[in-house]
C-alpha cells in the first residue's frame, strides 16, 4: 500500500514529536512512565519541538498489523495520522515480568502496517524519522525492554540514534515505583535530557540530508 506523502523536508523550527505512553493505567490515574518521559518532552519543548502525547490504553486499539481500522470504532487510524505527522517518536513503556507492557506490544503490532507504506519518492514512510524509548518499572529488565522496542522500530524503518533511551528501574526484586521514591532519579532525568538532544540532533540531520529510497 502506498501512502501519498510529501517529499521529506522540514524546517528545524517545525519539528514535531509524538510520545505513545504504553502504561496500563487509564487516565486520569497518575503514570510513573509519564513522569519520566516528561523529562524528555520538556527538553524537546525547550528546543521548540511541538509535542503530542497519546495514552494508548485510553483508546480502542484493535489487534492487527494494518493501519486501517480493523473494526468500527478502532482508534488506530488516528494514531497512524499522528505517527506520519511526527519526525520524532518516543515509545514509553513500563516493565512487567521483564517485558514491555502488553499495550506496547499492541502498538508495535499495529505499527507494522507502516512497513508497506511509501511516500511519493518510494521511501518507506518511517524513513527519516527518529525514535527512542523510555522505560520505568519497580523491577529490573529495562535493557531487555529497550532492545525489544528499538528492534521493532528499526525493522519498521525508524532511525535509532545513539543513547536514545532513558529508564528507571528499582533494581532486583519488587520495590517502590518511580513516583513513590527510590534512588537514581537524577541519573534517569539527565539521561532523558541527553536522549532528547540526541533525537533532535539526528532528526535535524535527516531533515537536512534525508535518506533516499532503497536501491532496487
Amino acid at each position: 500500500m502506498a501512502w501519498q506523502g510529501r517529499a521529506y523536508r522540514v524546517p528545524h523550527d517545525l519539528m514535531k514529536a509524538l510520545v505513545i505512553n504504553c502504561t496500563l493505567k487509564k487516565s486520569p490515574e497518575p503514570s510513573n512512565t509519564e513522569a519520566l518521559f516528561r523529562t524528555v518532552t520538556e527538553q524537546l519543548e525547550r528546543e521548540g519541538v511541538e509535542v503530542d502525547v497519546v495514552r494508548a490504553v485510553d483508546l480502542d486499539i484493535a489487534p492487527g498489523v494494518v493501519s486501517e481500522a480493523v473494526h468500527e470504532g478502532d482508534d488506530w487510524p488516528g494514531v497512524h495520522e499522528k505517527l506520519l505527522a511526527a519526525e520524532i517518536l518516543v515509545i514509553a513503556s513500563p516493565t512487567w515480568l521483564g517485558q514491555p507492557s502488553s499495550v506496547a506490544k499492541r502498538v508495535l503490532e499495529r505499527m507494522e502496517g507502516l512497513m508497506s507504506e511509501t511516500d511519493d519518492d518510494g521511501r518507506p514512510v518511517a524513513y527519516n524519522r527518529v525514535a527512542g524509548v523510555v522505560v520505568t518499572g519497580n523491577e529490573d529488565g529495562a535493557h531487555h525492554v529497550i532492545s525489544e522496542i528499538t528492534g521493532g522500530l528499526q525493522d519498521i524503518g525508524y532511525t535509532i540514534p545513539g543513547q536514545a533511551w532513558t529508564y528507571w528501574n528499582q533494581g532486583p526484586g519488587p520495590g517502590p515505583s518511580f513516583l513513590e521514591g527510590g534512588s537514581g532519579h537524577d541519573w534517569s532525568r539527565s539521561t532523558g535530557r541527553a536522549m532528547a538532544a540526541n533525537l533532535l540532533g539526528v532528526a535535524r540531520a535527516l531533515a537536512a540530508r534525508p535518506l533516499g529510497a532503497p536501491p532496487q
